[in-house]
């Protein structure tokens, strides 16, 4: 298993050096838009419906942590009895809903924004926010919770750790999966973000709007 699990690291770590040059993809398109117009739109394209097909997954994940969490009140309030699994159910689930569900939030522009200011600034200065938080902050930042977390992801699958009860699910290691999970999907979705906002700024698309968001949603 620890061969396994070393092999696949590799595999990602160089698949990662590998498509690190698209982060530069945004610079570019300000640099000489129109040559990569096309490809960075399909592009855009592609990483938006991967976050929507994450999102369905956590959209699955809402419903699917009632149905468990009802089952554990009837059979603790109603027959007396309780499992640690259907608990570690419960978390596990509440971490997919909103691992996996980030990623399209950011899409939708369903963040919470502490920018008194950015309302009254024009489409493309709007732009030039996206592309600087998106460039600067949000990828670089998950990043480093890839670097970080990566010893511990590996040593969780090595070890195929359960939860700490003795009943609990023995997936723990599924579990903290999904820290790395998040993060490459807010890299994948912060670079699309950047790459439209880069086309606005460049006159190559038009800005969105509120109802394009929620069209988007729907």
């Amino acid at each position: 298993m620890e061969e396994f699990v070393s092999s696949v690291g590799t595999g990602l770590r160089f698949a990662g050096y590998g498509l690190a040059p698209l982060l530069l993809l945004p610079l570019l398109i300000l640099a000489v838009p129109k040559p990569l117009a096309s490809v960075s739109d399909k592009l855009s394209l592609i990483l938006d419906r991967i976050s929507g097909a994450a999102l369905g997954l956590a959209l699955a994940a809402a419903f699917l942590i009632i149905l468990i969490q009802l089952a554990a009140v009837l059979l603790r309030y109603v027959f007396g009895l309780s499992f640690s699994w259907l608990n570690d159910s419960v978390i596990f689930t509440f971490a997919m809903m909103f691992m996996l569900g980030a990623a399209a939030t950011l899409r939708d522009d369903g963040h919470v924004r502490v920018d008194i200011l950015r309302p009254r600034f024009s489409p493309r200065a709007k732009a030039g926010i996206e592309l600087f938080g998106s460039l600067i902050f949000i990828i670089p930042i998950c990043v480093l919770i890839l670097y970080a977390g990566s010893g511990l992801i590996a040593r969780s699958w090595i070890g195929l750790e359960h939860f700490n009860e003795s009943d609990g699910l023995p997936i723990k290691y599924l579990f903290k999966t999904m820290v790395p999970l998040f993060a490459i999907l807010m890299i994948g979705q912060a670079l699309s973000q950047s790459i439209k906002a880069a086309m606005i700024i460049r006159g190559l698309r038009e800005p969105e709007t509120d109802t394009d968001h929620s069209a988007e949603a729907l």
